[in-house]
């Protein structure tokens, strides 16, 4: 073949993969291209074309996540998603959701107990030991065991004999009787699953999803019992006596050791809150059918927010946002979920990335094949990219290397935006989780401390809600679990300080009023102290 020719396939490859960009790009940024259209003429010339440099479009995106995080706009955010929190109090089947656990512990409780955890891809067995406030939570013995394809086929109660296999051999590691004496070893468990919940002890099994077959022949029946027959079929004598979701057991875990835990934080893969909340400020319908007495004793209770769904058109978005929204299996499903956690954060730095290869020349207008792919993105690089201070940034472009193949390393003024866009994604998260906080925790001094609370008006913010009187009832602690919240790099401590400001704002005469506070092992050590706590109140009824 000719030199000509073959200089011709070349520039006609060159003009291919170039309208192929092109297209991409409009794909992906149809708004942009709209304007773009009435502003210019010339014709694109795809990956080749710069239309700005990498500091303009890195201000740019730092104006538009950091303008909504002034202290006034943040404040008018809290007060229309508390406006969202009350509402669904009343009627909604979705969120704020009462459990069966109302009495949060005394911090006397003493006892060793079985603390079961089931999640999505491990089954962790534990022994822990209470010895009462002062004393340090003991495990005495923990196994943990990953719950792999296999796992998930069995069916119906086979799942639980699979369960009761590795409880039995954890217990008979301990070298002890616990399990098999006279008196049954009261056990708890953390489900990670939908359950129609009858008690603080017993639910109702339905359709698990996430690849599990367990619900196949056990749709209806109660959870609890079928892992006691389980456990029975190998002579262990236990009890059920706590059923909790994750959010709850981190709250009690950290409620047993300091008693202003009145929250709870998720913050992980994705998110959630829990909130002990007067029972008298939630609509009847929401607690389904319970027993009469039950009202008589319950005077508060933990509720399930599931806080994602919370900042519906309140909480702002931008372009990449939107993109992600508009892609998403389930839409404006969980608005804050799509914006803070570690599922999504990765997401929205690739999609800034993308765009900024095509206009601003990231990467010298080359994108690595494999980050074409949704979420190919993870959150963990994000960590990373943003936790290097170094000059040189060379493990960051090592880690960018090993994760995705670029025709060329990424130069250093590539690295510093990357870094840049990291901090100001991450920063927006803590502010947008802060707002979100900040008003669960103003819902909860409006019901428990009405007369201290009055409504302001302000020129930025029409419904201010400032704290008259200073109590520290109102000062709560925060049990804080998940690897974006307690892992991420500078991550809580950035969401606490806008939690000050925040609570400064609304509550000029209070001091640290609300504190993040780390709840590690919350999973177990919760599931031993909610058995404690139902123990406990079984024995003075």
């Amino acid at each position: 073949m000719s030199a000509p020719l073959v200089k011709v396939l070349h520039r006609l490859q060159e003009l291919f993969q170039n309208m192929v960009s092109a297209l991409e790009t409009m794909i992906l940024f149809p708004s942009f291209f709209r304007g773009f259209s009435h502003r210019r003429r010339k014709p694109f010339l795809g990956a080749h074309w710069r239309r700005r440099s990498l500091d303009d479009f890195a201000d740019e995106v730092d104006t538009l996540f950091s303008a909504p995080l002034s202290t006034p706009k943040m404040i008018d955010m809290s007060n229309k998603i508390r406006a969202q929190i009350r509402d669904c109090l009343q009627n909604s089947p979705c969120c704020m959701l009462p459990s069966y656990t109302h009495a949060l512990p005394s911090g006397s409780e003493k006892g060793t107990y079985l603390a079961l955890d089931v999640g999505g891809s491990t089954f962790r067995v534990a022994l822990i030991e209470l010895s009462g406030r002062d004393q340090e939570m003991r495990i005495v013995r923990v196994s943990s065991s990953y719950i792999d394809n296999k796992v998930k086929l069995l069916e119906g109660t086979q799942f639980f004999d699979w369960m009761a296999g590795h409880i039995d051999t954890m217990l008979k590691d301990v070298g002890a009787d616990y399990g098999r004496g006279k008196e049954p070893l009261s056990m708890g468990l953390s489900w990670s699953f939908p359950i129609d919940q009858t008690s603080v002890s017993s639910g109702l099994v339905i359709h698990m999803g996430k690849g599990f077959h367990c619900s196949n022949g056990t749709v209806g029946q109660e959870l609890g019992q079928l892992l006691i027959d389980s456990c029975e079929k190998r002579n262990l004598n236990v009890e059920m006596a706590a059923i909790v979701n994750d959010s709850s057991a981190t709250l009690l875990s950290r409620a047993y050791v300091d008693p202003k835990t009145r929250m709870s934080l998720i913050l992980g893969t994705g998110t959630n809150m829990a909130i002990h909340f007067p029972v008298h400020e939630i609509g009847q319908s929401k607690f389904g059918v319970r027993p009469e007495d039950w009202f008589e004793y319950a005077k508060n209770v933990v509720i399930n927010t599931e806080m994602s769904m919370f900042g519906g058109g309140v909480l702002p978005m931008t372009r990449w946002d939107d993109i992600l929204n508009r892609t998403h299996l389930r839409p404006d499903y969980q608005p804050l979920e799509y914006m803070i956690t570690g599922r999504y954060l990765g997401e929205i730095v690739r999609l800034i990335i993308v765009e900024a290869v095509e206009t601003a020349g990231l990467f010298n207008g080359e994108l690595p094949h494999s980050m074409r792919e949704p979420y190919s993105f993870d959150t963990s690089i994000v960590a990373f990219l943003e936790e290097d201070s170094s000059i040189s940034l060379a493990s960051s472009a090592a880690l960018l290397q090993k994760e995705h193949t670029f025709p060329s390393s990424p130069s250093v003024e590539d690295l510093r935006f990357l870094r840049r866009i990291c901090q100001v994604t991450s920063r927006r998260a803590a502010a947008y989780l802060a707002t979100g906080i900040h008003s669960m925790w103003c819902l909860r001094n409006e019901v428990e401390f009405p007369s201290s609370t009055t409504d302001l008006l302000s020129k930025e913010s029409p419904e201010v809600t400032v704290i008259e009187s200073d109590s520290s009832a109102k000062n709560v602690s925060i049990a804080c679990d998940g690897t974006v919240i307690n892992k991420y790099p500078g991550f809580r401590d950035t969401c606490q300080r806008y939690l000050d400001q925040l609570s400064a704002q609304s509550h000029p005469s209070s001091v640290s009023a609300i504190r993040l506070v780390p709840a590690h092992e919350s999973a177990i050590l919760g599931v031993a102290v909610a058995v404690a706590v139902a123990v406990a109140e079984k024995e003075t009824r």
